[in-house]
């Protein structure tokens, strides 16, 4: 990435005023990064291992669940060192890297719930046609363009970012942002093209959550009149939905911090904003895929020797 500014390290000085915690912190978020690991991984070998759960839905949640491990191990090795460090310290590139990876996962994220909203639509409203459509072939295909695409959008804001003439090396943050990043250029003029393209993104990705709510809206209002589809609903959606709203209210919340939010505010209090996408939701979806699926739950009592 061939940045022009002599800037070749950024301090990370959001952990500056919880440091006499720091043994308190590390053990908490070790604990943390090792659950969302093992939950996901569990959920994504019970998906593989049991072939009745190759179907359409339960793929979608295996993408899902595999999307959140490099998204966090984006973050949370990287945080783990700078709570034993007494200088936290991040490289150009490694600070990029790490902007690319957690913001990539958060749009595929986003990504992949429209994709399980439009399969729930096709299931509960157009049953006759969801093998036709919902296809192995296809859904991998949707399945690796879900991946991709986030991944391409997130690297054209970052190369456009590392462009840019900076003139200051401070990050008030834990994590790196590329919004952050911008911020520190040196000329707000340089700037013009890395916002249109900013705001691009989040105008595609709020599409990509309308997108989401109509298709929940029509499937309660169709589903009003089905004691069937009312069963369908609460049995394959629920999750479905609980998993949205997390995650919407955990990002938008960063989101709009991020852009309107007060730098007045406790350096603690703008820490947890900027960083509890990435352990709300991980931790959250497979508990609540594990509870709420009939068929993963007995999966889990069978291989737990509950019958």
């Amino acid at each position: 990435m061939g940045n022009e500014s002599s800037i070749n390290v950024f301090f990370l000085s959001g952990l500056n005023e919880t440091m006499n915690h720091r043994i308190t912190l590390f053990s908490v978020t070790l604990i943390c990064y090792c659950l969302i690991f093992l939950l996901n991984v569990s959920l994504v070998v019970i998906i593989i291992s049991d072939k009745n759960l190759h179907e359409p839905m339960y793929i979608l949640l295996c993408a899902f669940c595999l999307n959140t491990l490099p998204g966090t191990t984006g973050f949370y090795p990287k945080f783990l060192w700078d709570l034993l460090s007494p200088v936290h310290l991040i490289s150009y590139s490694g600070c990029l890297i790490q902007a690319l990876l957690v913001y990539s996962y958060a749009l595929s994220d986003l990504s992949i719930l429209a994709l399980m909203a439009y399969d729930r639509y096709l299931a509960i409203c157009r049953p006759l046609q969801y093998h036709s459509i919902m296809t192995k072939k296809r859904l991998l295909q949707v399945v690796v363009f879900s991946w991709l695409t986030p991944f391409c959008v997130m690297g054209i804001n970052i190369f456009l970012t590392s462009r840019l003439k900076l003139c200051s090396s401070n990050i008030s943050r834990i994590v790196c942002i590329n919004w952050i990043i911008v911020q520190l250029a040196c000329s707000s003029s340089d700037t013009m093209i890395n916002n249109i393209v900013a705001y691009i993104t989040i105008i595609i990705y709020v599409f990509h959550g309308l997108f989401i709510i109509w298709s929940y809206m029509y499937l309660i209002k169709t589903c009003i009149s089905s004691l069937e589809n009312r069963r369908k609903f609460m049995q394959t959606c629920v999750p479905h939905l609980t998993s949205l709203l997390t995650f919407l209210v955990t990002i938008l919340f960063d989101l709009m911090y991020m852009r309107f939010g007060s730098k007045n505010l406790p350096q603690t209090f703008q820490n947890f904003v900027a960083v509890e996408f990435l352990f709300i939701s991980p931790i959250m979806n497979p508990l609540i895929y594990g509870f709420k699926s009939v068929s993963i739950r007995k999966r889990i009592q069978v291989l737990a020797g509950f019958k």
